[in-house]
């Protein structure tokens, strides 16, 4: 009995830290949409109102959103590397 008792334990352990995972990677994922979309909406309003300044503008997005990126990717390794 008792050892049934620890399997099911187990398992119960093992399901929850899944469905922790896939709610770490839904909220890096969100998180990164969520920023990349501020910053390329932040873009094109500041290009709409300077347009001479539009590749300077351009040049900046997307290194920012570069940077997003490559957080976004190493978090994403680090939550799929840490799952035990």
């Amino acid at each position: 009995m008792l050892e049934m008792t620890m399997l099911l334990a187990q398992a119960i352990a093992n399901d929850f830290g899944r469905m922790g995972l896939g709610i770490g990677i839904g909220l890096i994922i969100v998180g990164a949409g969520l920023g990349i979309g501020r910053i390329g909406g932040s873009a094109v309003d500041a290009m709409s109102r300077q347009p001479e300044a539009g590749g300077r503008i351009q040049t900046a997005m997307i290194i920012a959103a570069a940077l997003i990126e490559g957080a976004t990717v190493i978090a994403l390794v680090f939550i799929l590397l840490c799952r035990g």
